[in-house]
């Protein structure tokens, strides 16, 4: 997984930089709301006083939620063959969805049907969904590349170099199985091989989305000044953060990463949204969200971020997980896992109402 991961990153260091480009053209754009220039002249001195407060408890937050499945997954009844992580995944499953559906499409929609952007093409084509839908699609085609690549890798290892020495061996071995050595040998060890390549590959794919958004958020927090704006978003996003964090978490600690990589994943998202509210204020004096280039950019990254979690939280999260024969099988698993799907959706939903920048 050393070289998907390696894309993974690589691939989010371009997004980073397209919108840190973006953000400095954004200075030499003069499309602003009516009341920029006003504001403008009137910023708050305590605006940095939250701005400084909201690192300090999204970072906790991300922290705390994306580590809290490996705190706990020594606890015998949060391990995965227990009922009860098939409820903490279902309604972290929903936190991601209504991330997905209710923080990042609407605004990515916002942003490319803004009236600071031309009329051809942006208000003639609805790029927003045309985005998320090819975002949710790629994932798709790169999650059957990579599995099927590893895929493909294992069988070839399994390969014996001699077919008489394969013989020979296994029934030295087995004795009476003889006749079946790659049959038996693929069926015992392939499912879990390409189930935990699976679970790397959605931690990686699903860490690449939000972390994403991430930096969009925290950059529009720490360049605004409007201290109205940025208190109920302290709160709103230490939330927002911490129930995402368990979500990815989760996936990771499924994934069953080493220490190392798992350090680099969990550093990742507890410290992106915190570096994006530095960067924010930093360029703050020139950052203009209502520019074309910001607002382009903007929307086609959350366009895509959307996207992604939305595919990962129907297919990877929930429909991996409702199809199983334990869930069919199981009528009040079955209950608890709707309600705890529709409880954490509702959650991240509820947020989005003080979640407006």
């Amino acid at each position: 997984m050393t070289k998907f991961h390696s894309f993974s990153f690589n691939f989010f260091t371009i997004f980073i930089i397209l919108l840190f480009a973006s953000a400095a053209a954004s200075s030499k754009c003069s499309c602003e709301s009516q009341d920029h220039h006003q504001e403008q002249d009137h910023i708050d001195s305590q605006a940095l006083k939250y701005k400084l407060i909201a690192i300090a408890s999204i970072l906790v937050a991300s922290s705390l939620g994306i580590c809290l499945p490996f705190l706990f997954k020594n606890i015998s009844y949060l391990s995965p063959e227990k009922d009860f992580f098939f409820l903490v995944k279902a309604f972290a499953a929903g936190v991601i969805l209504a991330t997905g559906f209710i923080h990042i499409l609407p605004d990515a929609f916002e942003s490319l049907e803004s009236p600071c952007l031309p009329e051809n093409p942006w208000h003639k084509f609805p790029f927003s969904g045309f985005v998320a839908m090819m975002a949710a699609v790629g994932t798709l085609m790169m999650e059957a590349y990579a599995t099927g690549f590893h895929k493909r890798l294992e069988l070839r290892k399994a390969q014996p170099v001699d077919g008489d020495e394969e013989s020979d061996d296994h029934h030295h071995h087995h004795g009476a199985h003889g006749g079946h050595v790659h049959g038996s040998g693929l069926v015992m060890e392939a499912p879990n091989s390409s189930e935990l390549i699976r679970h790397r590959v959605i931690s990686q794919v699903l860490e690449l989305g939000i972390v994403v958004h991430s930096v969009i958020i925290g950059i529009s927090l720490g360049a605004s000044e409007r201290v109205n704006t940025i208190k109920p978003l302290v709160v709103a996003l230490s939330f927002h953060q911490f129930f995402e964090g368990m979500g990815l978490g989760g996936c990771i600690s499924q994934a069953k990463f080493k220490s190392r990589a798992i350090a680099i994943m969990v550093l990742f998202f507890s410290l992106t949204t915190p570096i994006g509210i530095a960067v924010g204020i930093g360029i703050s004096s020139i950052y203009n969200e209502h520019s074309p280039t910001a607002l382009i950019v903007q929307g086609l990254l959350n366009s895509a971020s959307a996207g992604i979690l939305i595919y990962m939280a129907l297919v990877d999260l929930l429909a991996a997980d409702f199809m199983k024969t334990k869930m069919l099988s199981n009528t009040r698993l079955q209950l608890g896992a709707n309600f705890s799907l529709i409880l954490g959706a509702c959650c991240m939903s509820l947020l989005a109402k003080w979640d407006d920048h």
